[in-house]
């Protein structure tokens, strides 16, 4: 099992980036998702996308990160708009999957997202 997430990189407030994670080697995902890690803070879920199409985002998101996959869950993407300092942060992403449910099964090596003019 592979999650190879990347995009990540330099960007001036209110600017834009689209993260992606390449999945492999899973056959049944319950759920994918991107958690971040600032310095000094614990790690969060900013975005997670279901099985079904459902997707929720954290508050401080909301409005402006948007998570969507390809068909196939080959790979998945975090749509980051209107970026600010606060969202900097090593990025990571992760799979839920069965057995278990609610559980990050498999992570990827996260990708840093630096907001700074």
């Amino acid at each position: 099992v592979q999650l190879q997430a990347s995009g990540g990189g330099l960007v001036q407030p209110g600017g834009s980036l689209r993260l992606s994670c390449a999945a492999s080697g899973i056959n049944f995902i319950n759920a994918m998702g991107w958690h971040r890690q600032a310095p000094g803070k614990q790690r969060e879920l900013v975005a997670r996308i279901t099985a079904g199409g459902s997707s929720d985002y954290a508050d401080s998101v909301k409005g402006r990160f948007s998570i969507s996959r390809d068909n196939a869950w080959n790979t998945v993407y975090l749509q980051m708009d209107s970026l600010k300092p606060d969202d900097t942060a090593v990025y990571y992403c992760a799979a839920d999957t069965p057995p278990t449910w609610g559980t990050w099964n498999y992570w990827g090596q996260g990708t840093l997202v630096t907001v700074s003019s």
